[in-house]
Order: structure tokens, then sequence, then C-alpha cells
């Protein structure tokens, strides 16, 4: 089973927002090195807790660092932009990393109305996003558009013999019909929804799949997240500043994770089914645990890729769990 990396830039309290965003270069170098298929990096706008603002910039800086391994956005929420400059700033990163661009994108704005508003003003874009989405797909392969469409005869560049991989991204079933009828890979956002919908939307996308030539048949993948440690115990330590932050969110406080050493909180009564289901469904423990729970989720939806995202205080304890998943899923 392919192992992947999705990495938001997560702040940490105590330290610079900027670090978060060397941390997570200084990640990808090190998932390259452990072997891991893909790199992706998120889009959020304004966002206290995630500070990962614009993935193609910490793309083309990740693509100067590393030389095997795929590199993407998970994704580009594209309401926000003109798909011809988004097909244009693609091309240069397949350029600069031939053949191992991802260009994932999503409909949803990655911050709150107002951000989102200064993003865009027309507070319709969404609406538009599956012409957005052909468009882009034309740009990006260099099929080009139709006659008597405005972007007929207008091309991408550069262009070259590669070019990058179109991906759907989303957590409804909205996404993975989309991605059906435009015939794109798809990745399903489970660590948004908990798993809820996952089982519906991969069905709905194989179901309904129409081929294309850069893509002849249906490609699915989970974003999970998980977290592991060389003891059982380790890892639920350090699962404190994720858990901690879970619940704050659920009562409207968001901030920058806490240590593990400071994440513990009393939780209200009303608090406690919700902090039950988030400790049942974690993905925590050792590497051997953490791993078999991913190959039952991989075999149970037919999955040959999973996309690991995991948050913690400290960078160390971030890569030491990746290099533990590695070695668990992949022995070899």
């Amino acid at each position: 089973m392919k192992l992947s990396v999705l990495d938001q830039s997560v702040a940490v309290a105590g330290r610079p927002q900027s670090d978060a965003i060397r941390d997570t270069l200084a990640l990808a170098e090190h998932a390259e090195a452990l072997g891991y298929h893909r790199f992706w990096l998120s889009e959020h706008h304004s966002h206290p807790s995630i500070v990962g603002s614009a993935p193609e910039v910490l793309m083309a800086a990740v693509a100067a660092r590393t030389t095997r391994i795929r590199i993407g956005s998970a994704g580009v929420m594209l309401p926000h932009y003109a798909p011809l400059k988004v097909a244009e700033q693609f091309r240069v990163l397949d350029a600069l990393a031939p053949g191992r661009i991802d260009l994932g994108v999503g409909r949803a704005p990655g911050s709150d109305y107002r951000t989102s508003q200064l993003l865009n003003p027309d507070a319709n874009a969404s609406e538009d996003f599956p012409r957005q989405v052909l468009e882009l797909q034309a740009w990006v392969t260099g099929s080009g558009l139709p006659t008597g469409h405005p972007g007929h005869g207008v091309d991408a560049c550069p262009t070259g013999p590669t070019a990058p991989t179109l991906w759907m991204l989303g957590s409804s079933n909205y996404g993975a019909q989309l991605a059906a009828h435009y015939g794109l890979p798809y990745a399903f956002a489970y660590f948004i929804t908990d798993g809820q919908g996952a089982t519906e939307a991969l069905s709905l996308y194989r179901h309904n799949f129409q081929a294309t030539p850069q893509q002849p048949r249906p490609h699915a993948t989970l974003c999970v997240w998980a977290l592991a440690a060389d003891t059982t115990e380790e890892a639920w330590y350090h699962f404190r500043s994720r858990e901690r932050w879970r619940m704050d969110r659920n009562i409207g406080q968001l901030g920058p994770i806490l240590p593990a050493d400071e994440a513990l909180r009393e939780y209200s009564a009303a608090e406690l089914p919700a902090l039950e289901r988030l400790r049942r469904n974690a993905l925590v423990g050792s590497g051997a645990e953490v791993a078999q729970r991913l190959r039952t989720l991989a075999e149970s939806l037919a999955l040959d890729e999973l996309v690991i995202i995991t948050w913690a205080s400290e960078p160390q304890v971030r890569r030491r769990s990746y290099e533990l998943l590695a070695q668990a899923v992949n022995p070899k």
C-alpha cells in the first residue's frame, strides 16, 4: 500500500507562525527519504491554527528540495481564483518538477465568510465550480477549449512533455460525483468527516466514473488523521494537542495547538460524548497498531493508497510518527 502525506503547516502556541512553514519544508524532505509517494499541502486563509495559505508557493520550495516525491495541493480553493491563472501556476511548477505535480482542487472556502469575500467578492463564486474545473482541466492538459468559448485559443504556459495531474478533493457526494463526471482522481477528506460518508462517496465515484485519456480508470484515496509513537502511551500523550484543539473548536474557540503537557482541561458533561467519539475513532498508537488499522481501512474501501495527516506540537514527534508508519506499513 502506498502512503502519502498531507501537511497543513499547523501553528503551535509560543512559536512564530513562520516556523510552521519551515517545519513543512523539513517534513517534505523527511517524507521523501522515508519513501512516501506524495506530499500534499493545504490552503487556508486567516486561520489561527492552519497557516499554510499559499500551497503553490510552498510546492515550489518543496520541489527545490526533493527529487522523487510527488508534490501537490490539497487543495487549491478554486472559487477564489481564475482557472487560467491556476493552470499557469501549476504548469510552471510542472516545469520545475516534471511529472511530479498534483493539482488538487476543492470548492470549500478554506476560510470564514468575510475572508472568503475579500479573496473573491462574488458571493456566488462556488456555484461556478463545475465550469471552473472544466476550464482548468482543459488548460492543464493542453486539450484546449471549444470554439465559442472565451478561452478558445488561449494556452496556459509553459507547455511541455508532462502536465500536472488534476485531482478532485471533497468530503461529500458532490465532489465524488463531479470527479466521476470529469474523469478525475478523487481524494475524500476522511479526517474532516471522521469517516462519515466515505463509503457512499467512493461508491458513487466508482459507479459513475467516465474515463478520459489522462485517467482511463477511477483512482481514489482517503486523507486520514493518524499519530504513531514508539509506545501506545506516548502516542496518546502527544494526541492531547489534537484532542484539545478539536474539543475547543467544538465550542467555537480556535487557536494554535498547545504542547501536550499544557493541553489537558476539564470537559463539561455535555462535551463528554464528543470526547469519547473522538478517542474511539482516533488512529493513535504504536506504529504496528496504527498501521494495522490503516490496512484494515484501506482493504474495506478497496484502496491502494492512503494520505496521512498528523498534528503534534513538536516537529520531531510528527517526523517520528511518519517514520514508524512507513516502516510498519511497508517494511521493505
